[in-house]
């Protein structure tokens, strides 16, 4: 009765066993939504870290697959991104079977303790199954560290006016944005950050995207994580509202806004390639909080993702607001007890 364990919900995605934290890689491809996450398999608490993999055709019922991406001679597996590569521009694929790349934060755990500074880099793998395997690139890192003790968290996206791969990246107390034409060699273009928003911790997990205000004007959002500094303590989401424009962020305004004002919804960030069709901007975070993760009281398995939300935009006067609600594809199990049946 995995399932029915003290303090299991029931509708949150949660691992079979061992610790979770951060979503990541969260892709839609061939009719089913990938979710990876910070993984450690041998405990309930944090540890050397994993990609765990999950699927699901519905946002709401998951299926758990094997471990996707193992820690390595470079490094535990941090937290990152994928994309589908439709144009096949890594030549990582082909043109007719173009590849899932990922892009995640090497952590070198002996370098940091060794005192270096320069122990986090940024690594891609690669699918050419659906998700099913993963394959890291010979290459490793793709972006080396200059020196900086927070340089992780590559949010990876396509950045249409430019013509290039865009990858947000969480240094320290900002953002920095590297572009590239092949998902292999980037070149950093800008920082945005280091005087706006709030600082009251570390900067993690980004994501930049566009997006339509109710008046049908595009606008760019910047989502960015913080830990300590949140408004109830420990971990929370702020976001900017903005343009992107020759590589940089401009910000509308200097106004920190959080995208929620509770204690359980950390390292958010959105699924790429949802069909135009579809047209949903679809979050997901991690509910827990720096403060209390490693102590929930729960066994064998550790901490839950928040259900999927939609993300809009408000126009109010001059002030533009993120509004976010449950995906409607939880209206097919109001009423239902239970999506587990072992």
């Amino acid at each position: 009765m995995l399932f029915r364990s003290p303090y299991r919900p029931q509708y949150h995605f949660s691992p079979k066993t061992g610790w979770m934290n951060d979503p990541n890689g969260m892709v839609y491809y061939a009719g089913q939504y990938h979710v990876f996450y910070q993984h450690h398999p041998a405990s309930t608490v944090w540890g050397p870290m994993h990609w765990g993999h999950a699927v699901s055709k519905d946002l709401i019922r998951w299926e758990h697959k094997p471990i996707a991406i193992y820690p390595d001679s470079l490094g535990m597996i941090f937290s990152g991104s994928a994309v589908l590569d439709k144009m096949n521009s890594s030549g990582l694929g082909t043109v007719n079977n173009p590849p899932l790349v990922a892009m995640f934060t090497y952590h070198n755990m002996p370098g940091e303790q060794s005192g270096r500074n320069d122990y986090q880099t940024q690594g891609i793998a690669f699918s050419l199954d659906s998700g099913s395997t993963w394959t890291k690139y010979s290459g490793n890192p793709v972006i080396r560290n200059p020196g900086i003790r927070d340089f992780r968290d590559p949010k990876l996206s396509w950045w249409a006016e430019g013509s290039a791969w865009i990858v947000t990246l969480a240094v320290k107390d900002h953002i920095e944005f590297y572009g590239s034409n092949d998902l292999i060699n980037w070149t950093k273009l800008s920082e945005f950050g280091q005087n706006i928003g709030n600082h009251g911790g570390v900067w993690e997990c980004p994501d930049l995207f566009k997006i339509k205000d109710n008046e049908g004007v595009e606008q760019w959002v910047l989502l960015v994580s913080i830990n300590p500094g949140a408004p109830k303590g420990g971990s929370g989401t702020q976001y900017f509202i903005g343009d992107f424009k020759s590589g940089s962020f401009i910000a509308h305004d200097t106004i920190t806004r959080w995208i929620d004002q509770g204690a359980d919804n950390y390292a958010g960030v959105t699924w790429s390639n949802i069909p135009e069709s579809d047209g949903r901007r679809i979050f997901i975070g991690w509910m827990s909080n720096w403060n209390y993760a490693n102590v929930a009281p729960t066994d064998p398995w550790r901490s839950a993702l928040t259900l999927p939300r939609e993300l809009s935009l408000l126009k109010n006067n001059d002030e533009w607001l993120l509004k976010s609600k449950p995906v409607n594809e939880l209206e097919t199990i109001i009423g239902t007890r239970s999506l587990f049946t072992g």
